[in-house]
C-alpha cells in the first residue's frame, strides 16, 4: 500500500485534478527566435526594395544643384553707409554668375573688410576681397598664401599684378591704402571677367532711402567715366 502511494506520488499532478506540467527543453524558445530574425530580415528586405524602387523614379540629390545662391544687394547697400573705403561689388554679370556668400566687417585682423563670394558659370569659385590692412597681411589670408608673379592684367584701366598659389589664383590691386582681391578656383580668365565688372561705391555716396546711388560714381571710380 505504502509503495503504491509513493508511485503514485511519482506522477506530477496525480490526484490533484491539475494536468501534468510540460517540460520545456528550449526548442519553443528557439523556434520563436528563428522566427523573430526570419521575420526581421523579410522587412529590411521589403523596406530595402522599396528604397530602392523611390530611389530609381524619384529626382535624387545627384539631380540637384548644391549651390545655395544668395542676394547681396542689401548687406552692399548697409555696408557701403559704415565704409571708410568704397566697396567693390560687380554690375552686368550674367545670371550664370551665382553669389553664394557676403559679410562686411567694420573692425578685424585686417582692418575694415568686405568679402562677396560667387561660384562661376563653371561651378569653379571666384571671390572679391577688400581690405584697408596690411595688403601683405591680407593678400596672403585670402589667397591661402597665393605668391606674386611678374604678371598683370590691365583691368579698366588699373593694373592688378597677378598671383599664384597652390588652392588659389587671384588678381591684387593695391590702390589709395585699399587692397582689392579677386581670388578663387575659378581660372584667370574668369578671375579677369569678375574684376572687369567690378564697380566701386564712394563712401557716403548711398543716400538714406536704401536704393542704389548714382550709378556714375561707381562707373568713375572703375575708371570708366562717363562721357558728358
Amino acid at each position: 500500500m505504502s509503495a503504491r502511494r509513493r508511485a503514485g506520488t511519482g506522477r506530477a499532478g496525480a490526484g490533484s485534478g491539475r494536468p501534468p506540467a510540460m517540460v520545456d527543453d528550449g526548442g519553443v524558445a528557439t523556434k520563436r527566435g528563428l522566427k523573430t530574425v526570419r521575420d526581421m530580415v523579410l522587412s529590411m528586405a521589403v523596406i530595402g526594395l522599396g528604397a530602392w524602387f523611390l530611389y530609381l523614379f524619384l529626382p535624387n540629390d545627384d539631380q540637384q544643384d548644391p549651390v545655395r545662391e544668395v542676394s547681396y544687394r542689401t548687406e552692399l547697400v548697409t555696408a557701403e553707409r559704415a565704409a571708410p573705403y568704397g566697396l567693390a561689388a560687380p554690375e552686368g554679370l550674367p545670371a550664370s554668375w551665382r553669389a553664394t556668400s557676403v559679410f562686411y566687417k567694420a573692425q578685424s585682423d585686417h582692418g575694415a573688410v568686405w568679402h562677396l563670394g560667387f561660384m562661376d558659370p563653371d561651378n569653379e569659385y571666384a571671390a572679391v576681397e577688400q581690405s584697408d590692412a596690411d595688403p601683405r597681411r591680407f593678400v596672403a589670408k585670402v589667397t591661402h598664401r597665393a605668391e606674386a608673379t611678374e604678371q598683370t592684367e590691365q583691368v579698366n584701366g588699373e593694373e592688378w599684378v597677378y598671383h599664384e598659389g597652390v588652392k588659389y589664383d587671384a588678381l591684387v590691386l593695391e590702390q589709395d591704402g585699399v587692397t582689392t582681391v579677386v581670388t578663387g578656383t575659378a581660372p584667370r580668365g574668369r578671375l579677369v571677367e569678375l574684376a572687369s565688372a567690378l564697380r566701386t561705391e564712394r563712401p557716403g555716396n548711398t543716400p538714406d532711402d536704401g536704393q542704389s546711388s548714382d550709378r556714375p560714381a561707381r562707373q568713375e571710380a572703375a575708371g570708366d567715366t562717363p562721357e558728358g
